[in-house]
């Protein structure tokens, strides 16, 4: 049967985020393509998407290395993030909700819910899922700040492996810690969405840095390369 575009992107994904293509090993086209017995164009187009991941750099000649990213590049861009978020949380708070956009804020939150009452621990689709939920909430957050310039200054900060809200890593290895961690946020996300409809705007902006800030532990886990065995990364279907 043949891979789909997006299996050969989460394919070549897991391979850099696992170390089996190390952090400055060069990648071509054609080598790639027969490595995972497929043609070249998909493997042109998922280069690609990894190079807006922020996961390859594209040479000046044909090909992409494997980005080298710093744990001070993830820490800088986690401590700008949970900012721009607590910023964003604040005005929201501010201008208050509508009850359409409360009916949205809600809705995300059932979802979250229901996954975390269906199976403990969460299999590999229900993180997707979360993810998914996870990445809607945060982007209503921002929608209803309605600041171009977070959103702006947020997008920048999109292309840090394990900083961004668009990726979510976890350890295949260690589902119930996992399941724990992603409850812990979830509820996490019933106190922002709390303080915002309650217009309690320094409160949601304390709890929404927290929230960014609580990633950073696992970011320090995941970049070290001796202990990726098992390390996911789920990204943008978009991407």
């Amino acid at each position: 049967m043949a891979k789909s575009g997006q299996q050969i992107l989460t394919t070549l994904r897991q391979m850099i985020l696992s170390g089996e293509f190390a952090a400055g090993a060069r990648l071509a086209e054609i080598p790639t393509a027969e490595k995972l017995g497929v043609s070249r164009t998909p493997i042109r187009i998922a280069f690609r998407a990894l190079e807006q991941e922020g996961l390859l750099n594209k040479l000046s000649g044909r090909g992409y290395e494997v980005r080298s990213v710093s744990i001070e590049e993830i820490e800088g861009a986690v401590e700008v993030r949970g900012a721009l978020e607590g910023l964003a949380a604040r005005r929201a708070a501010e201008k208050g909700l509508t009850e359409e956009q409360k009916f949205r804020f809600e809705t995300l939150l059932k979802i979250g819910d229901t996954l975390f009452e269906g199976h403990f621990p969460l299999m590999e689709t229900d993180i997707e899922h979360y993810h998914d939920m996870n990445k809607a909430f945060h982007q209503l957050i921002i929608e209803v700040a309605d600041n171009q310039a977070i959103a702006i200054a947020l997008s920048r900060d999109e292309h840090i492996p394990f900083a961004s809200v668009s990726a979510l890593a976890y350890d295949k290895s260690n589902m119930i810690e996992e399941t724990k961690r992603f409850q812990f946020a979830h509820t996490q996300h019933h106190h922002i969405y709390q303080t915002i409809v309650s217009r309690q705007s320094a409160r949601a902006e304390m709890i929404m840095r927290e929230h960014a800030h609580a990633t950073l532990g696992h970011a320090h886990r995941y970049h070290d390369v001796d202990k990726k065995e098992g390390i996911k990364l789920i990204k943008n279907k978009s991407h």
